[in-house]
């Protein structure tokens, strides 16, 4: 038999492996539905993180102006000379924002974090039979509802979700359950 042979019969039977190992039906118990959700939220952590890490180092972090500048950082960093007012005609009614950017490594560690959090969805227990366009839409509601908590828990009451964002929250959350767990 020669090379070319032994390469086509190995290439057919890693096809038919794979495609019999993917059509296999999924079976959803107590244990997967922990791990998923485990999953989705690492994943929303990751990016989140990632994203916020990058965005901090470019557009910066907005804090009330009504705190001295060393009191600024919520982090304990002195970043005095990263200090910016925002005072917008649209944000002056309202109140008034000091923002404040971090080194450009945040930016540096938030993309190796975005690298990592690309690889978290895979590891999802339904991937095979799920695939990749309806794990990526449940993942969008578990996104939707930590962007909000961890942009709170980071940025303080100028992140505070509102009404609209919390019912907003809980209807992605309602429709990604609704795309997961629908019998197939």
């Amino acid at each position: 038999m020669s090379i070319e042979s032994k390469t086509q019969q190995h290439s057919s039977e890693y096809t038919a492996t794979t495609a019999t190992t993917a059509s296999t039906s999924f079976e959803w118990d107590t244990i997967t539905i922990l791990q998923s959700i485990a999953i989705f939220v690492l994943a929303a952590l990751a990016e989140i993180m990632g994203g916020w890490l990058i965005w901090v180092a470019v557009r910066g972090i907005r804090i009330p102006t009504s705190s001295s500048p060393g009191d600024n950082d919520i982090h304990g960093n002195d970043d005095s000379n990263n200090i910016s007012t925002n005072n917008t005609n649209e944000d002056f009614e309202q109140s008034q924002y000091t923002i404040i950017r971090k080194p450009w490594y945040f930016a540096l560690l938030g993309s190796i974090t975005l690298i990592i959090y690309g690889y978290i969805p895979c590891l999802q227990p339904s991937a095979a039979s799920d695939g990749f366009a309806r794990i990526y839409a449940v993942y969008g509601g578990f996104f939707i509802v930590l962007s909000y908590l961890l942009g709170w828990m980071l940025e303080g009451s100028s992140a505070k979700p509102d009404v609209g964002d919390l019912v907003g929250g809980a209807i992605s959350l309602v429709g990604a359950a609704v795309i997961l767990f629908w019998p197939r």
